[in-house]
C-alpha cells in the first residue's frame, strides 16, 4: 500500500485521489509553499502509556489545550479542543491550574499567557511550532508601514485590525493605535466597528476612513467584499518588501482596506481548479472552505466559515451527503472518521497539513508532561508585561464587540 493510499483510507471514502505530499511547486502562486513530507507515523504505544501516567500524576495541576489542527495522538490528551482564541479563554477560565500546556503554535500560547494570571505558566511543547502567516508580519515592518502611512497623510484616518493569527507584538501595535483583534468568526463585526471609528463605511461604501488589516490579506478581502459590501477595487495589498508597500500615493488615498501581504500556507493552496474538479467528479457535492482561502475559491464554495463553523456544518449535515473541505488535513481526516455516514474528502488533490502545528507531537507532549512531574516547566511562554498590556487592550476591545468573539 502506498503512503497516499494509506492516508486516503484513514480519512474514509475520498472521491478525490491524493498526490504525494510535497510534490511539485507553483512558484508564481501561493501554492509555491512545499509540504515538508508525509504525515508522521503514530507514536509508539509506550509513549501513550507514559502520557497517560504523567497526566494522571499531575491531576488538576495541568490543563492541556488541543487545537483542532493537532494530530489525533495529541488530541487524545487534550482537556479541551477548539480554535486559538477559544482555547486561550478556556485557559483563563481555569485559574486553579498552575500549568497550561498549549498544543498549538506560538502565537496561541502567547495569547493564553496574556489572558491567564501571573500565577499560571503556559508551556508550548515545541518552541519551533510557529505560524508562517504570523511570521509574515514582523513588528519592524508594521511600524515602518505605519510611518509611511503617516507620511502619506492617511494614518489619522486609518485604524488597524489584526487577525488572531499574529504575534503578541503585532497585537500590541494594534492596541497602541486604537485598533482591535478579530477572529474568522467575528471579522465582519470587528471591521464594521473599525470603520465606525473613522467615520463609517459611508454611502455605498464611499467613506474616507481606512482599515489596515493584518496579517492575512484573504480574510480581510473576503470579509470586506462579501460581508461589508466593499469592492475589490476598495482593497489594496501592502507588500512589506517593496518601497511604500508597492503602492502609489493615489492608490492609498482611494483605498478603504489596506491588506497586509500575508496568507496561510495551507489555506492559500486551495484552488479554483480543485473546486471545479470536485463538482465534476462528485455528484451533488458541497464545498466548504475557510475564509483564509483566496477570494476566487471562497466565491465558488457552498459554505464559508471558521474551523468551528466547518465542524458544526458537517456535524449537522444529513447522512449520505458529500463534502469536500478546504481546511487543514488533520481536521478533515478527523471529520471523516467521526462522520462515516457522509463522504468527506480534502478539497485539494495535493494535500498539505500545517507543518508547524504538527511539530507538537506525542514525544514533545510526553517530555513536557514528564518534566512537570519532575518539577520543571520546560518551554514557558512569557510575554513582556508592556507588550502584554497593550495586546490585552486590543483583545479587550474585541471582547466588547457584539456577538460571539470566542471562536475563530
Amino acid at each position: 500500500m502506498t503512503t497516499d493510499t494509506a492516508t486516503a483510507r484513514a480519512a474514509g471514502p475520498a472521491p478525490l485521489p491524493l498526490l504525494v505530499l510535497g510534490g511539485g511547486t507553483e512558484l508564481h502562486t501561493e501554492r509555491g509553499v512545499e509540504c515538508p513530507g508525509e504525515l508522521p507515523a503514530p507514536s509508539a504505544p509506550d509513549l501513550v502509556e507514559r502520557a497517560r501516567a504523567a497526566k494522571a500524576a499531575l491531576g488538576d495541576r495541568v490543563f492541556v489545550l488541543g487545537h483542532h489542527y493537532q494530530r489525533d495522538e495529541v488530541i487524545e490528551f487534550a482537556d479541551v479542543t477548539g480554535d486559538s482564541f477559544k482555547l486561550a479563554r478556556d485557559a483563563a477560565a481555569r485559574p486553579d491550574a498552575p500549568y497550561i500546556v498549549f498544543c498549538g503554535v506560538h502565537f496561541m500560547a502567547e495569547s493564553a499567557d496574556i489572558l491567564t494570571s501571573a500565577a499560571q505558566t503556559v508551556i508550548l511543547p515545541d518552541l519551533a511550532a510557529g505560524c508562517s502567516m504570523a511570521d509574515m508580519a514582523a513588528i519592524a515592518q508594521v511600524e515602518d508601514c505605519w510611518d509611511q502611512l503617516a507620511a502619506a497623510g492617511i494614518a489619522e484616518q486609518t485604524i488597524p485590525v489584526t487577525y488572531m493569527n499574529s504575534s503578541a507584538a503585532i497585537k500590541a501595535f494594534t492596541g497602541r493605535h486604537g485598533g482591535t483583534i478579530c477572529t474568522s468568526s467575528n471579522a465582519a463585526t470587528a471591521l464594521d466597528w473599525a470603520f465606525e471609528q473613522v467615520g463609517g463605511l459611508g454611502v455605498d461604501g464611499k467613506g474616507t476612513g481606512k482599515v489596515l488589516f493584518l496579517p492575512d490579506q484573504h480574510l480581510g478581502r473576503n470579509t470586506a467584499v462579501r460581508e461589508l459590501g466593499l469592492t475589490l477595487e476598495d482593497c489594496v495589498v501592502w507588500d512589506p518588501h517593496r518601497p511604500n508597500g508597492g503602492l502609489r500615493s493615489e492608490q492609498l488615498q482611494a483605498a478603504r482596506m489596506i491588506l497586509w501581504r500575508g496568507h496561510c500556507s495551507v489555506h492559500g493552496r486551495f484552488s479554483v481548479e480543485a473546486v471545479q474538479a470536485a463538482r465534476r467528479e462528485v455528484p451533488g457535492v458541497k464545498v466548504i472552505v475557510h475564509p483564509e482561502c483566496r477570494y476566487e475559491v471562497v466565491e465558488l464554495a457552498d459554505e464559508v466559515g471558521s474551523t468551528e463553523k466547518i465542524i458544526q456544518t458537517i456535524a449537522a449535515a444529513p447522512a449520505g451527503t458529500s463534502w469536500v473541505v478546504g481546511t487543514e488535513l488533520n481536521l478533515v481526516r478527523r471529520l471523516a472518521q467521526q462522520f462515516p455516514e457522509q463522504r468527506i474528502a480534502f478539497l485539494e488533490k495535493n494535500v498539505c497539513y500545517c507543518s508547524t502545528m504538527n511539530r507538537i507531537d506525542l514525544p514533545h507532549l510526553v517530555w513536557a508532561l514528564e518534566s512537570l512531574v519532575e518539577g520543571r516547566a520546560v518551554n514557558p511562554i512569557r510575554v513582556d508585561p508592556t507588550v502584554a498590556a497593550e495586546a490585552r487592550a486590543a483583545l479587550d476591545r474585541m471582547l466588547a464587540l457584539p456577538g460571539k468573539s470566542s471562536r475563530d
